[in-house]
């Protein structure tokens, strides 16, 4: 199984959430990336600063990924390969990815009718669902997005610097171990 057909109703994406009716467009995923991959090219030699909190905590792949602007190949990619990703957990029980869009990357609340797509992924599989309570999901993640806006004031205090060298800081920053762990990053 590949590409959009590892999530079980790939048409659904959008149903029930804010942008309910909208036909989501596969076609802007990549094919057969694994995560390792993916992360290792986003944070590769020639990559600037990203606004990503991608780590292990308490055995499981925590991401809080921020895009500006809707790049859908982006969504598109992340959610098949972390749906791919799904079927080799360790844990039973499913996890619940979210996409929202916020310009300031906060996350809403989780009763919100904001919320754009939320992907149940599992062993036996993953699907889109618009009937999932996402208050345990959302306090789950409090950490990651308090970590995320961590790193934006690092990244602004770098931008702040007269005469800063912006680049290379950046990306020193953005691979520090509180923000990314190079467990994610290192070469399956």
């Amino acid at each position: 199984m590949s590409g959009s057909e590892v999530i079980e109703n790939h048409g659904a994406m959008y149903d029930g959430w804010f942008w309910d009716g909208k036909a989501p467009d596969w076609g802007q995923a990549e094919a057969g990336i694994t995560p390792r991959g993916y992360f290792a090219d986003c944070f590769g030699e020639d990559t600037g600063g990203l606004t990503y909190v991608l780590r292990y905590r308490e055995g499981a792949l925590e991401a809080y990924l921020m895009h500006f602007g809707f790049c859908e190949s982006n969504v598109y990619t992340a959610l098949v390969m972390l749906a791919a990703a799904g079927r080799l957990s360790s844990d039973v029980a499913p996890s619940v990815v979210l996409f929202w869009a916020e310009t300031s990357g906060s996350m809403f609340a989780a009763d919100s009718g904001g919320w754009l797509a939320t992907l149940s992924v599992g062993v036996d599989g993953a699907r889109f669902a618009a009937d999932l309570d996402l208050t345990a999901t959302i306090a789950e993640l409090r950490t990651a997005e308090a970590s995320y806006f961590d790193l934006l004031v690092r990244l602004a205090e770098v931008e702040e610097t007269v005469g800063a060298e912006g680049g290379s800081r950046f990306a020193a920053i953005t691979r520090d171990p509180r923000y990314v762990d190079a467990a994610v990053l290192a070469a399956s």
